[in-house]
């Protein structure tokens, strides 16, 4: 029994996730609706624990269009996929289905396009030629190594707690360029123009062990959480004199927008979206 419904003769597209109430994807993509004038109508869905499955088969059978996917079932998501693109196939994880006339399921990640997205188009920030830090190496990295090798970096350092874990991810993405693993301990003596924090650590007020004198001049620190007033990792990097210190707001409306264009063809204007966003959750 679903604990959803759809409107008939819309062109309904939702997200599922566990917890999902909190998600800012309704809002964003009833703005980008709005903008370009496509017929979309979309949902957040809660679904429980063990039932993507059943609602995923359900959400398709009664004619959804198309779904975005979160925590926890990215995962599930790809494995539900008949057909995945190249950066899906290797992230593990996809945040974005849909479905094909034949009813076969498409499967995409967009969260490294949404991060690339954020830095290079509306903070022009270049990756071509620099030294980059991972911090973490769980499934939201795994996710944006492959849309960052492809701005060219000179090199690119993934540094977790546990060295292992790693170690594994850097050996399957070794082929894209120059990649190391390490752990916090590791960095001391080591400099980077931009370091991505993608761990989850700053919500929960910590910050990876990292060493003061990791900064270049003009560096960049990017945290792919964001909370309504600095993450705790955010205000690291200010107290350290960071050049820039971005949060993931950014990332999040551009994730969506590039779900958007998938589904429709068309690519929405984010800077606006991104700018009441940011407004919104700063009154919360």
């Amino acid at each position: 029994m679903c604990s959803f419904k759809l409107i008939p003769g819309a062109d309904n597209y939702a997200v599922m996730g566990n917890p999902v109430a909190h998600s800012k994807s309704p809002q964003i993509h009833d703005a980008f609706a709005r903008q370009t004038g496509e017929p979309v109508v979309y949902q957040a869905i809660h679904v429980a624990l063990d039932g993507f499955p059943a609602a995923l088969d359900a959400f398709q059978e009664m004619g959804g269009k198309g779904l975005n996917i979160t925590v926890p079932f990215k995962e599930a998501a790809w494995q539900a996929s008949h057909v995945l693109t190249g950066r899906a196939q290797r992230a593990r994880a996809v945040n974005t289905l849909w479905f094909d006339q034949s009813g076969r399921r498409h499967g995409d990640t967009t969260d490294g396009i949404g991060l690339i997205r954020d830095l290079t188009v509306n903070h022009d920030i270049q990756l071509s030629g620099k030294d980059v830090l991972v911090l973490g190496a769980g499934g939201a990295v795994r996710g944006i190594l492959d849309p960052l090798f492809d701005q060219k970096p000179a090199r690119v350092v993934i540094a977790n707690r546990t060295v292992t874990r790693a170690s594994e991810l850097a050996g399957l993405f070794a082929d894209r360029g120059k990649l190391a693993a390490c752990g916090y301990e590791a960095l001391r003596g080591q400099h980077f123009h931009i370091v991505i924090n993608g761990t989850s650590a700053s919500l929960q007020g910590t910050v990876p062990p990292l060493p003061d004198d990791l900064l270049l001049p003009a560096s960049c620190c990017y945290d792919m959480m964001y909370a309504e007033i600095d993450t705790v990792f955010i205000s690291w990097a200010k107290a350290r004199g960071v050049a820039r210190a971005l949060d993931g707001i950014g990332m999040l409306v551009e994730q969506a927008a590039e779900s958007f264009y998938i589904w429709r063809g068309v690519r929405p204007e984010t800077r606006t979206v991104i700018a009441k966003l940011r407004k919104e959750v700063s009154r919360i």
